[in-house]
Formats: C-alpha cells, structure tokens, sequence
C-alpha cells in the first residue's frame, strides 16, 4: 500500500486531465492503482473510477477525522490522489486543504504546474511551494500546457536549481478539455466519448511522462484504523440514482450496507416508482436540467406520497411544489414540501457546513458542504437543522421538515463524532 497526490498552485493547472491519463496508463500496464479525490466533489471520482476500474472514495481533510482518511485511503496497490484547487488552499478556518491530506498520509506531492504562460518564473514558484511548510515534501514537477520544445528546455533549465525531478511534460492539449457546466463538469455517464478520451488521455501520459520514476517516488500508507462507520438512517433504502440524482457520498453507502441495511436503487428519470423501503433517498444532481421530465413522471411522483423521505440539494428541490429552470419556465415537482426553488436568477452558495439536526432520519451533528445556484423562493415549515460556517459563525436554520417528509440544499459527508 503506497501513495502519492497529484496537486498545484491553483485550480485549472490540468489536474484532473493528467490524473485520468496517469490512471488510465498505469491500468493498460496491468498496474494496481486506484484514485481518491480529495475533498468534496460528486464528478471527479466517477471519472477515476472510469479510468481504473476501482472505487474512488473522498478524502476531506476539514470533514473527515484523521481514522477516518486513513481507513478510506487503505487498499492494496497504488494510490493516486487527486487535490482540489491549489495545494495549500482550505476552508475559510484554514482547515481542509490538500496539504493536510498530505500531512495526514505522509505521502509526498507532485505538483503540476501550468507553465502555459510562464518560464524561468516557473523556479520560484516552485521552490516557494517545495519550502512553504517543511511537512509537505513537494517530491517532483510536472510541467502541463507547455508550447514547445524549446519552451520545455526553458522550464527545465530554470527549475534545475530546485533540485526537484521533472517528471514530464505535456504539450497544450485543447481536445482534452472537459465540456462543463455551472456547477462543474459534464458527468461520466453523460459522456458517449468516454472510453476514448480516457485512452487519449493515457497516450498522452505514456509519451509525456517518466511513469516509472513517477510512480518510486510513491510512499507507504499509515495502517489503517477500525472502522467507525455512520449508522444508516433506515434497514431499507430506497435510492434515487440516476443522471439526475447522482450525488451520493460512495462511503456513506459503504458504511450503511456493512451496517446490515439493503439499498435498493431507482430512477425517477425512467419513471421508477420509489421501490418498497422504510426511507426514500433523493440525493443531489442536476434535476434542474430535467425538471419536465421529472414533472411529467407521475409513476415516480406517486410513488412519493406516504412515505418517509429524505432530499438533499437537487432532491431537496424536487420535494417542494416548484423548480424553475434557467430558461424561466416552472415546473411543478412533488409538493411535499412547501418550498419553491429558481434558476432563473443564479446565485452561488458555496462553503463547508456544521449542521445539528432538528429531526429527520439523519440525527446529531454532520459536517457538510453546500454548492449550488438556486434562489430560494419560498420556504415554510420547520427547519431540519441548526447550521454554522466553517469558522463556527451562526448561520439561519437550513432545510425543511414536514410530516415525514424533510431536506435542505447541504450534502452531509460524514458524522461529527462525541
């Protein structure tokens, strides 16, 4: 069991791209290697796990206890760690970043470096990021986007004196770009080409990188702990999943179904009626993009009435009475909830959360997350949970809560522990 993360100085260095083609590549050798995502984040990893063919669990170093990093991290063969934004950058309490992963692991850093519009500032960048924090060892360089070889000679002569190995170097690559939308790219299943710009990606990979010396840099991983696992919120679950209901934590299920409780899965946007079960799950997604299919799916909306529900985020929406989407139109969603969500005027929310549940089938404290662009247009009932910010500021109660019926826009990530 060794490690290694793959970061940057800032987000859009390429990462996510690069972490693809090193998955990819490394899987065609017949290596054992698998991914985690640090962070909170619902597309990367079903990237990953396309890549390699292994879960891809999230690491998140503000939400999640040391145990419980190390106990996700473990598994045999390598681990590729994916950062989130630059190496160094956290919550709003300076807690979070990717740097704490590596400090957690003990796993050394590579950092890809966007050198599209730099060279010989490239050295003390770099060596600024080798010396910040004498805990994270920065073990090597990759230079991404360069434009040509003799812009390659430049980097390379300029970081020399870093004594930092340079691994590689790929050229700028428009074709890889991933096509996106607001909150993020275009999911894995979304995309008919998938196979074959995960290939592309590894044969850019395999002809731009030192894959062996790359991968003996990797280093040992802790022993992991017991685990301590989230209860499940009922023995039966009915899950929404689909394309429209595709954000639901992988280790959250893991640890409800070694806990005994069976998950039956569903798609609303197929119509599904919510399969018998003693809890009915609609996590997020992007029903925003679907709202008239899921208006006119009456099987799937009946099936919702007299039951006990839980909704995050976008299944949080489609519990009220409206969705409005970007194009202004409105349609009509559940009404189980007395709640009117829009697109029509988008507004980002975004930052870690504390919640302290009210009621519901999720009890005590979580630590969350909340990213998305509705207004809020109406909201009446009882909150579902107390909520602060990452630097434990009061915030106004989140969600709803009506009968049996309940949700808010957070996605929880794991259980604060007594």
């Amino acid at each position: 069991m060794s490690g290694l993360i793959l970061s940057a100085p800032a987000s859009g260095a390429g990462k996510t791209t690069l972490t693809l083609g090193l998955l990819r590549a490394l899987t065609r050798r017949g290596a054992p290697v698998r991914a985690a995502k640090s962070g909170p984040d619902y597309i990367d990893p079903r990237f990953h796990e396309a890549a390699c063919g292994r879960p891809c669990p999230n690491l998140d170093a503000w939400a999640m206890t040391p145990d419980r990093i190390a106990a996700l991290a473990a598994g045999d063969g390598l681990l590729v760690v994916e950062g989130a934004m630059g190496l160094f950058d956290a919550a709003a309490d300076g807690t979070g970043a990717t740097a704490d992963l590596a400090r957690q692991l003990g796993l050394p850093v590579i950092l890809v470096l966007d050198a599209a519009r730099m060279a010989q500032s490239a050295a003390p960048l770099v060596q600024g990021f080798r010396d910040f924090d004498p805990r994270v060892r920065v073990a090597g360089v990759i230079l991404n986007r360069t434009g040509s070889d003799r812009h390659e000679r430049l980097l390379r002569r300029a970081l020399a004196p870093t004594g930092l190995p340079v691994l590689g170097a790929l050229r700028r690559t428009p074709d890889l770009a991933h096509p996106s939308r607001h909150l993020g790219l275009v999911q894995a299943q979304e995309r008919p080409d998938l196979e074959a710009f995960l290939d592309r990606a590894a044969d850019l990979v395999e002809q731009s990188l030192d894959l062996d010396s790359l991968t003996a840099l990797a280093a040992p991983l802790p022993e992991a702990p017991p685990a301590r696992r989230v209860p499940p919120p009922a023995q039966t679950i009915a899950l929404a999943r689909d394309a429209a209901f595709a954000f639901a934590y992988p280790h959250l299920l893991d640890d409800w179904r070694a806990q005994g409780a069976e998950i039956r899965p569903f798609s609303p946007l197929a119509d599904d009626p919510a399969p018998g079960a003693d809890l009915v799950i609609l996590p997020g997604g992007y029903p925003e993009l679907h709202a008239g299919r899921i208006a006119a799916n009456s099987a799937f909306q009946q099936s919702l009435r007299d039951r006990a529900i839980y909704g995050e985020c976008g299944g949080y929406m489609v519990l009220g009475e409206t969705l409005t989407d970007a194009e202004g139109e409105t349609h009509r969603m559940a009404g189980l909830l007395r709640l009117e969500t829009s697109f029509a005027e988008r507004r980002l929310h975004l930052g870690y959360r504390r919640l302290t549940a009210r009621g519901g089938p999720l009890p005590g404290t979580w630590a969350a997350h909340e990213f998305h662009y509705a207004t809020t247009l109406r909201a009446e009932g009882d909150p579902l949970f107390e909520a602060t910010d990452a630097e434990g500021t009061d915030l106004p109660p989140m969600g709803l809560r009506q009968g049996r019926v309940c949700g808010s826009f957070a996605h929880l990530i794991d259980r604060v522990l007594p």
